[in-house]
């Protein structure tokens, strides 16, 4: 636990830490629901997403995963309940 909160990283800072990341997995319990999702993540060095599949726009995250080259496995395993 910490005893204090950490300073904020100013803004060079950030830009240079998420500058490091390249290879970074990202996995989701349920699905993708829209593409910005993936367009967020190519901006934090994401290349490999794991996710169940099955949402309505499947096929744009596809193509937004296929335009910054990321691998993408659709698991069709949901975790994610409502």
């Amino acid at each position: 636990m910490l005893t204090e909160v950490p300073p904020r990283l100013s803004l060079e800072d950030r830009a240079d830490w998420l500058g490091t990341m390249h290879g970074v997995t990202l996995g989701s319990d349920a699905l993708i629901p829209f593409r910005d999702t993936l367009d967020r993540c190519a901006r934090s060095g994401v290349r490999y997403v794991v996710q169940a599949g099955g949402a309505a726009r499947d096929e744009q995250v596809l193509a937004a995963a296929n335009e910054y080259g990321m691998a993408m496995v659709h698991t069709g395993v949901r975790l994610f309940h409502h």
